[in-house]
């Protein structure tokens, strides 16, 4: 996947005067790439536009003029677009409840590998994920994960962890927008 480049981002205030539009575009594009798979596991699969997006919007909020800082920013957050044949996603677990959130975090230690991608033919496409997010006792409620799906589409993501089982189908126009992302 094309990653962002340092032309492609503006300053804070030129960006700031472009937002609205900026915004009603990308909440367009993340709303095929969110995905809820048993209520509380919240995917984003990411493309250029919405880590560029996720980019302007640190820039944006910390100020940011430094050219060092703004390269951190685009080397850190292109690091969530897959590589040829994967696409990356966010995994956000969404347990309101303090207690019930801390809890599942540790009782779904094991969760990142056993998260998947369905293909058409069956095949199931086991995640990769970030080591540094997990701890000895608790998984972070945010997770940065890669499926390498060597360019196919998948139709369905889910989750085998016993204590988590379910499984979410894509909708015809999903599949066309991770489609579009694995070109």
């Amino acid at each position: 996947m094309k990653r962002v480049t340092r032309q492609e981002i503006l300053d804070y205030v030129t960006y700031e005067e472009q937002r609205d539009k900026f915004r009603k575009k990308i909440m367009k594009i993340k709303e095929l790439r969110r995905i809820n798979v048993g209520g509380v596991l919240s995917f984003l699969f990411e493309n250029t536009d919405t880590v560029r997006y996720q980019i302007q919007e640190m820039i944006r909020v910390e100020r940011m003029v430094k050219e060092t800082d703004i390269l951190h920013e685009i080397k850190t957050y292109n690091e969530l677009l897959g590589d040829s044949g994967e696409l990356g996603c966010t995994l956000l677990i969404e347990i309101d409840d303090p207690d019930e959130r801390e809890e599942k975090l540790t009782q779904w230690l094991e969760l990142p590998k056993h998260l998947y991608l369905s293909l058409e033919d069956e095949t199931r496409i086991m995640a990769s994920f970030d080591e540094r997010q997990i701890g000895d006792a608790r998984l972070s409620s945010v997770q940065y994960i890669k499926f390498n799906t060597g360019g196919k589409t998948p139709i369905a993501i889910g989750s085998d962890l016993p204590l988590l089982k379910a499984e979410t189908t894509f909708t015809n126009d999903q599949k066309k927008a991770l489609s579009e992302d694995l070109l």
